[in-house]
C-alpha cells in the first residue's frame, strides 16, 4: 500500500507527539501518570496492560508496558458532533508507559484530535482548531502534572 502523505515529512507537533521520561519503577510510574492527566480533568475508561496480555498469549516476555485511555467527556462530546462521528475510531487518548530499563519509564502521547485532522476525519475548520487548543491545554497540563512531584 502506498500512502498518499510521506509520514516522514509530518512534524511531531503536528501529531500531538509528547514524551517523558520517569526515573521510578513502573507501576509507580503508572500511577504517577494516571493522576498527573486526572489532575488535568481527564478520566480512564479504560486501560490494560499489553505486556502482560501478549506475555500470556504468546509468552512474549516484554518489559511492563501499561496503556491508559484517556478521555474527558466535555470534549469527547464536542469532539464527535464535529467530526461526524468518526473521532470516536481513535477513543480513548491514548498515553502508554513503558519501561526502558528497570526504574526508568517513558511516557507517550499522541493527539487523536491532531491525527483525525490530519488523516481528514475532521474538518480543518476553527471549531476543530478550538477542540485541538482546548484537548491540547489539558494535556499540557498533565504533562506538567508529571514533573511536578
Amino acid at each position: 500500500m502506498t500512502l498518499p502523505i510521506d509520514p516522514t515529512q509530518i512534524d511531531p507537533e503536528d501529531r500531538g507527539e509528547k514524551r517523558a521520561t520517569l526515573e521510578m519503577a513502573h507501576e509507580e510510574a503508572v500511577e504517577h501518570v494516571r493522576g498527573a492527566f486526572e489532575q488535568a480533568g481527564f478520566g480512564f475508561p479504560a486501560e490494560f496492560s499489553p505486556s502482560a496480555l501478549l506475555d500470556e498469549k504468546v509468552d512474549a516476555d516484554r518489559d511492563p508496558y501499561y496503556f491508559l485511555g484517556a478521555c474527558n467527556p466535555a470534549m469527547a462530546d464536542r469532539a464527535l458532533d464535529a467530526s461526524d462521528g468518526r473521532i470516536g475510531g481513535l477513543f480513548p487518548c491514548g498515553v502508554v508507559v513503558w519501561q526502558r530499563e528497570p526504574g526508568v519509564q517513558e511516557v507517550y502521547h499522541v493527539s487523536i484530535m491532531k491525527i483525525a485532522r490530519l488523516a481528514g476525519m475532521a474538518l480543518d475548520d476553527e471549531a476543530w482548531a478550538d477542540i485541538v487548543a482546548d484537548t491540547g491545554e489539558m494535556v499540557d497540563d498533565a504533562w506538567a502534572n508529571l514533573d511536578a512531584a
